[in-house]
């Protein structure tokens, strides 16, 4: 990738979640901090626009103070004289149809935009209500970012591309806002999803398709499964999957041999529940297109709230019959939390924007022994700990079938 002026570069994010926890005392602000980081990110690296997956908001109706803190990053960040060195060629009428003010932002002349943010919905912030609007119609209208990919008909769904050119290099952007899993798989499958394609030069576009759906299988047709994809696709940017999956591959993104094509799982930018798939380090990408050639980078985000996981069997540990078992595995599980906040602290990023408290869960294997109290347990790192309440998870094993056990009777 040598020639600039043919080579755009895109910041690749999704499911920011603006607005999680935003009562919490400890939390509240998160989701703020690591948007910042990632609209810094895309002015430090000079991108030519920023793409998101959904799931901007976490509510469908977000409060004044998220919308607030929202238009006052992107005015601060994506406003500017910075000129934008890419053309918008396809229909803007089309292509934004659904918007009161069908065009795209940096070419309305009212408005002066640095750097422009395409972005989808996502289950999170879709469209309900009169008027079938959602909080990204409000900042399309205001001008701060470009709102599309939302289909209009509940029964047949056809994307027409946005067509954009830097130079010798063209780019058909598809995008299609969350739809319930079970409806766009039953659409696939009737062939009821058209992805329209350029009418001259087909073979010269290079196709980014992203989306906000299920790619994890759920049920059967509770996701929606790579094959159903179009094979004249590029590159895929998958939203609504939380794990980040940028170093899944020395790619950064992931190749389908069926359909082929790349996949990217940019995952979300905060932790919106203690699982393992929101352990893997955060991280945007930076994907530069060139021609039909592209790299993607990623970047770790610097300012997210660490998360930690362990799995403790109290049996392993203490002696279910000891008449002090209930004390011994509190304090087993003390030491486990003790060792977690070291590993935190020697893991922290450094950034002044990193939380210091952690969240930690232990998820104890109570079984043969009488449960302690997690909230007096949360107690002891109130000061420590982000969410002090809810750090133990209990559980039993499931009771062996008692034809289990017979068949394995010697």
């Amino acid at each position: 990738m040598v020639d600039e002026n043919s080579t755009f570069k895109i910041l690749i994010a999704s499911d920011i979640h603006l607005g999680y926890m935003e009562s919490d005392p400890i939390r509240g602000n998160d989701s703020v901090v690591s948007f910042e980081e990632i609209l810094s990110i895309a002015r430090e690296r000079e991108v030519d626009f920023i793409l998101h997956g959904g799931d901007l908001f976490h509510e469908n109706k977000p409060s004044r103070v998220t919308l607030h803190h929202c238009f006052a990053l992107l005015r601060k960040y994506c406003m500017g004289d910075k000129p934008v060195y890419f053309e918008f060629l396809s229909d803007q009428s089309a292509d934004f149809k659904h918007c009161k003010f069908p065009t795209v932002n940096y070419e309305d002349p009212n408005l002066n935009v640095s750097i422009p943010m395409f972005s989808i919905h996502g289950n999170h912030d879709d469209p309900t209500g009169p008027g079938n609007l959602c909080s990204l119609d409000l900042l399309h209208t205001s001008g701060l970012i470009n709102y599309f990919g939302k289909a209009t008909s509940l029964d047949k769904v056809q994307i027409s591309p946005i067509l954009l050119q830097k130079g010798e290099t063209k780019i058909a952007l598809y995008g299609l806002g969350s739809i319930r899993d079970e409806r766009l798989h039953r659409m696939f499958l009737k062939k009821d999803v058209k992805m329209l394609r350029p009418k001259e030069d087909q073979e010269n576009w290079f196709n980014i398709f992203v989306l906000h759906q299920n790619r994890a299988k759920h049920s059967a047709t509770n996701h929606i499964p790579e094959q159903f994809l179009e094979d004249f696709l590029d590159l895929v940017i998958w939203g609504h999957e939380h794990e980040c999956r940028l170093n899944s591959s020395a790619e950064k993104v992931e190749w389908n041999p069926i359909q082929q094509l790349y996949v990217c799982q940019p995952g979300s930018s905060i932790a919106t529940s203690l699982s393992e798939g929101e352990m893997v380090p955060k991280h945007v990408g930076l994907l530069e297109v060139n021609k039909k050639d592209f790299r993607m980078q990623s970047i770790p985000l610097k300012s997210v709230r660490q998360l930690y996981m362990e799995d403790v069997v109290l049996k392993k540990h203490v002696r279910p019959g000891d008449a002090n078992a209930q004390r011994k595995s509190e304090d087993f599980c003390k030491e486990k939390v003790e060792a977690l906040l070291a590993r935190a602290e020697n893991e922290h990023t450094g950034s002044n924007k990193q939380p210091r408290q952690p969240l930690i869960r232990l998820r104890v294997d109570y079984t043969d022994f009488d449960p302690f109290s997690s909230q007096r347990f949360g107690q002891n790192f109130v000061e420590r700990v982000a969410n002090p309440k809810t750090m133990i998870q209990f559980h039993r094993q499931k009771a062996e079938r008692a034809s289990d056990y017979k068949h394995g009777q010697l």
